[in-house]
């Protein structure tokens, strides 16, 4: 079984170190080390920012790709259109269990980050920096490092930063998510979709951006255009910084330039001479099978043209012991657990996508392999964030690229192969049980119910506990039962005391795991206990 990568592995160079300039040095590049490394770095005016990230292509590392100068340009233009200082936020709120790059470079080269966003704020004039993170340890760096230049969260500072600390939750990064936090709700995304680059923080237009986007664009000021576009491809260049883990002897965080050919990451890292596949940009990725990797280089054009992704940055081969089905049915597990719970698509249709994955595997036939198909294609672009859309891609890039697998078991006996486990989970997640990693990440082990005999549509529950309730057009809940996020175990106790009806209980799950104690949570057997908790 794979073990939990830590939150800083190995780090490896590809090439002339860019970001990761200094590791060989010292662990933490504190600010004193940072500049005898980089040198000082000279502010620079907003459209020249934006020429400099449009001549070396720079397009957000976070995953969606968005290029940068279109969106520096969106925000300054709207705080100057509305008369309002504009926000500039970090995300680094690396949730996925098999991505690292950005809590690598936080740990370990946090002012580079800050240089980039710092240049940002500087030319648009923002009197607001927001570093997002979900690590105690990617949080403890960001707030040394934010001292060490003498910036905080004052009245009087001409700068207010400050570091947004959420739970590990896959949906925590998305953007409106960590927008939503820290303007002091839950870190889950709202029920509609608004450009932070028009409205963000407070309402004022936010310039939002990868922790790796940023520290790119610091190299870029300080190398210059032309010595930044000498490295890598034409059209991408510059260095990509990948996390390698899956079916590898070494995972790793390496940083190349682009164009290098994947093969040879994947050879760094101890992976097999011939995987059965490659997953390519995370769990919000697609698979790649063996004859493509030999194709394809590292870039985000390159993976596309293959059938891959670039995504979040992370690649995992599978060897060929190990069932390639049962490794997808586990991390499809846990993205359905990792559902905020609020958009029936995702709420639904996540769980029921991988008990259709399961159903293929236990031979249930040609009509499972339609179910699956089915419920992917129906929770995509239906959702208040991207976290279905990608767990879909994920789902239909598993049937496309394991055919003869898939064969095996809707046709036949199964594939013969073990579940080895080497996708990484958080650690303490199983099959069956994702999503546990910390203990504010994932979910509990009660579910909140509501009794419709009771119910009168007061929608106190919406109010406490958006997480988990919203109301229909009726002013009724939407959902009649959920599972109550951990980190939403407190206000959940608080609906069910709240409510006007005493229509609400918490039940335990009754999946084999005792329920949590730290937040003192009441767990109810069925029908009985609502008088003693609605006091």
């Amino acid at each position: 079984m794979n073990e939990a990568l830590p939150d800083v592995p190995e780090v490896r160079v590809v090439g002339l170190p860019q970001l990761t300039s200094g590791f060989d040095l010292v662990e933490r590049l504190d600010l004193p080390m940072h500049l005898k490394v980089h040198g000082p770095l000279e502010p620079m005016g907003g459209e020249q920012l934006a020429q400099l990230s449009e001549r070396i292509n720079l397009k957000g590392r976070g995953g969606a790709g968005f290029p940068f100068h279109k969106k520096l340009r969106s925000v300054a233009e709207a705080a100057i259109k509305r008369g309002v200082r504009p926000v500039v936020v970090v995300n680094g709120s690396e949730d996925e269990p098999a991505c690292r790059k950005d809590t690598v470079l936080i740990n370990r080269a946090p002012h580079l980050i800050l240089d980039g966003a710092l240049l940002c704020a500087e030319a648009m004039g923002a009197r607001t920096l927001v570093i997002g993170v979900t690590r105690e340890s990617t949080q403890r760096s960001m707030e040394a490092a934010l001292a060490e230049r003498g910036l905080n969260n004052t009245r009087r500072s001409a700068l207010r930063a400050r570091v947004q600390r959420n739970p590990v939750r896959m949906v925590t990064g998305a953007a409106a998510s960590l927008i939503r936090s820290i303007d002091g709700g839950p870190a889950i995304p709202p029920g509609r979709k608004v450009s932070a680059s028009r409205s963000g923080v407070g309402g004022a237009p936010t310039l939002l951006s990868n922790a790796e986007t940023f520290a790119q664009l610091a190299i870029a000021a300080r190398i210059g255009p032309e010595r930044y576009g000498s490295t890598g491809l034409y059209d991408e260049p510059g260095t990509v910084m990948l996390t390698v883990s899956g079916a590898v002897a070494r995972p790793m965080v390496v940083e190349v330039p682009t164009g290098v050919p994947l093969r040879y990451v994947l050879q760094l890292a101890g992976a097999p001479p011939v995987p059965q596949g490659v997953l390519t940009g995370g769990y919000h990725g697609k698979w790649i099978d063996a004859a493509t990797v030999g194709e394809a280089v590292v870039s985000r054009d390159s993976l596309h043209r293959v059938g891959g992704s670039l995504g979040a940055g992370a690649i995992l081969p599978i060897g060929q012991d190990t069932c390639p089905l049962g490794e997808s049915l586990r991390v499809a597990q846990w993205l359905a657990q990792e559902s905020a719970g609020q958009c029936g698509p995702c709420y639904l249709g996540l769980p029921a996508a991988a008990r259709g994955l399961e159903d293929i595997l236990n031979g249930g036939g040609p009509a499972a392999l339609e179910a699956v198909k089915q419920v992917a294609k129906n929770v995509k672009r239906r959702g208040a964030c991207s976290h279905p859309d990608g767990s879909a891609m994920f789902l239909e890039s598993t049937v496309e690229a394991f055919t003869d697998d898939l064969a095996a078991h809707v046709l036949g006996n199964g594939c013969g192969r073990p579940v080895e486990g080497v996708l990484p989970l958080f650690e303490g997640g199983t099959a069956g049980v994702p999503g546990g990693g910390g203990e504010e990440g994932g979910l509990s082990r009660q579910k909140i119910h509501v009794d419709w005999t009771l119910c009168r549509g007061h929608g106190l529950c919406a109010d406490i506990l958006p997480e988990v309730f919203q109301l229909g057009a009726d002013g009724f809940p939407t959902v009649a039962q959920a599972d109550v996020p951990r980190f939403a175990e407190a206000k959940a106790v608080r609906a069910v005391r709240r409510c006007p009806a005493l229509a609400l209980r918490i039940e335990e799950d009754g999946r084999g795991q005792a329920p949590s104690s730290r937040t003192g949570l009441p767990v109810l057997s069925q029908g009985r206990g609502r008088r003693a908790l609605g006091r």
